[in-house]
């Protein structure tokens, strides 16, 4: 685990998030686990009020591109994976590493890159062939007349 891990608020920064299953088991490959990720995120996001740019679920970990707001940090993730923990059937314990992964990010082309590899992330690990082919992510979203699970804020 890392020590003294700085994290940078306060900015306007987009954040760039990374956090995975405990032990990187793949929970998230059960259909329900997946279904109770994704409402999750909407209502957490729905109550934050944070901006969503981009996201993937994949079977052990999760990425997400969001906003930071004066009075929510990215420390939301907390918030979040409690959600999904308390709302899942039959949820191990625990569900959820106990950190995260934040890297801020300050431009636009930083912004296009970090969702980039969030869409592309399915195909690398071999699931897909296309990006558009993992539903569980924003990927679709940015496909004009294509609408995703979730509605994402377009950079």
């Amino acid at each position: 685990m890392t020590r003294n891990l700085k994290r940078y608020y306060g900015h306007g920064d987009f954040h760039f998030i990374t956090f995975s299953c405990y032990h990187r088991f793949p929970f998230l490959r059960a259909f329900h686990a997946r279904d109770t990720f994704i409402s999750s995120l909407s209502a957490i996001r729905e109550r934050y009020r944070f901006l969503l740019f981009g996201y993937v679920v994949m079977p052990e970990h999760v990425h997400l591109l969001i906003s930071e707001i004066p009075s929510v940090t990215p420390s939301i993730v907390k918030v979040l994976k409690h959600h999904v923990s308390v709302n899942m059937e039959k949820c191990p314990t625990p569900l959820w590493q106990p950190r995260f992964y934040d890297f801020n990010v300050g431009n636009e082309q930083t912004s296009r890159e970090k969702l980039e590899y969030i869409h592309n992330n399915p195909l690398r690990r071999g699931l897909v062939k296309n990006p558009s082919d993992w539903p569980l992510s924003s990927f679709s979203n940015y496909q004009p007349g294509n609408a995703g699970l979730i509605p994402i804020d377009c950079f």
